[in-house]
């Protein structure tokens, strides 16, 4: 990790900025892609399963006998683990369940505004070297919670054609009746067009590889809403003096291992603490199973001392990163100034993996710096909001004069008769 020293302002910009992730050639692959499922729904599933993963696709659709057999794959341990990591989950988005709005503006003016579940929704799980049935929790929990009342989940089969076992048990344990044997940009693209197999949904969860993100960003133009743009992941942690080191080396690791386009960041109040915490990260690296993810992780990664706490929670504002680990002896210090983060990790006892498994917080967050203008998903995710209004003809003869005036005052005589004609007729 490069290190530098009390970077000057002007230079956060370009210091803040992540790995180049535009490629024009996955995006001319993506958009090909798309348009071949688009055009040719089942059949072009079928044959970019063989072109891409080198097998028939065979049924598109995972069946109950295939998800009984899986779920008895799952050993107990993990049983045991999903529930708990569930109960915790459901307990902090049911929590955030929104309420109907109703206010009298005026005299005979009623104006609501109404959450309404999202009808269908698609969720997509990551399956390659990490399949994450924990992100099926992330998402699936609060659909259920928000009422939504169709859920479709595509996740990639492996080359034996079956779909990874913990995946299958958390959608039945979340109650998902749908699952499709799908990866890629392909099955963003059958959950957006809709095909012979897969339903069209409303709206797209998850995250992915960047064939997956850009397939997302493109859909999101016009043909169906997303949960948030997203990236790669990254992680920032904030240590002192009093930071053990080993604890920081883990927690920046914990985010290096997930693939070599990650990004983890350090913030240090002296070159002794970065030095000692740089030591350690080579030392745990060594021993991960996932090494080699790591190190190209890491070599796209930087750390930083500042000697202003003020610089160290600007320089984190401006990074705005997924994950914001404050691992230091007074965190609320730094916690309570931050405004820019997807999910903030507080405390030495607060690890990054704690909120990606079962503390209760969603790990679906925005990164590439879009936890300036994004939320993570949350239970507001799953609803839209719907408003109504209802006006007597006293409210709208309140109402009159106003309305008439701007509505001429831009030239739009016809939202001026709507009101007009109304209130001449008599029999009205």
């Amino acid at each position: 990790m490069e290190l530098f020293i009390n970077p000057a302002r002007d230079r956060w910009e370009a210091l803040c900025r992540r790995p180049a992730s535009d490629n024009p050639v996955v995006r001319q692959r993506v958009e090909s892609i798309l348009q071949r499922v688009r055009e040719q729904g089942d059949e072009a599933l079928r044959a970019l399963s063989l072109e891409i993963d080198g097998r028939p696709l065979g049924a598109v659709e995972v069946s109950e006998e295939e998800i009984r057999a899986a779920s008895e794959r799952v050993s107990p341990a993990v049983r045991a683990a999903v529930a708990a990591a569930e109960h915790n989950i459901c307990a902090f988005h049911e929590a955030q369940q929104p309420r109907e709005v109703s206010v009298l503006t005026a005299p005979g003016v009623r104006c609501i505004q109404r959450p309404v579940p999202i009808q269908r929704v698609g969720l997509y799980i990551p399956g390659g070297t990490a399949p994450l049935f924990s992100t099926v929790l992330m998402l699936a929990v609060p659909a259920a919670i928000a009422g939504c009342p169709e859920v479709v989940l595509c996740t990639p089969a492996g080359r034996d054609g079956q779909v990874n076992a913990e995946v299958l048990y958390t959608a039945a344990f979340c109650g998902v009746k749908r699952i499709f044997k799908l990866g890629g940009a392909q099955a963003i693209a059958a959950m957006a067009y809709g095909t012979q197999s897969v339903p069209k949904v409303d709206k797209i969860f998850g995250p992915g590889n960047q064939y997956v993100t850009t397939a997302k960003q493109l859909l999101s133009a016009g043909t169906v809403a997303i949960d948030m743009p997203a990236g790669p992941s990254e992680v920032m942690v904030v240590a002192d003096a009093q930071t053990p080191p080993a604890c920081a080396a883990a927690d920046l690791l914990s985010q290096a291992e997930h693939g070599p386009d990650s990004q983890v960041m350090l913030v240090c109040e002296s070159e002794r603490t970065a030095a000692a915490i740089q030591a350690e990260v080579e030392r745990q690296t060594a021993l991960l199973p996932r090494a080699a993810f790591a190190l190209e992780a890491l070599g796209k990664s930087r750390s930083f001392v500042f000697d202003s706490e003020a610089d160290i929670i600007d320089f984190a504002n401006a990074y705005a990163p997924e994950h914001l680990i404050l691992a230091t002896q007074d965190p609320w210090r730094i916690a309570d100034r931050i405004t820019a983060a997807g999910s903030v990790f507080v405390g030495l006892w607060t690890p990054e993996s704690a909120g990606d498994y079962a503390s209760g917080t969603n790990h679906t967050l925005p990164t590439c710096g879009w936890a300036r203008s994004f939320s993570g998903v949350n239970l507001d995710s799953f609803y839209r909001r719907m408003t109504l209004q209802e006006i007597t003809r006293e409210g709208l003869e309140g109402l009159a004069g106003t309305i008439v005036t701007m509505a001429e005052a831009e030239g739009l005589q016809a939202h001026a008769n709507a009101v007009k004609i109304r209130l001449q007729d008599e029999n009205a």
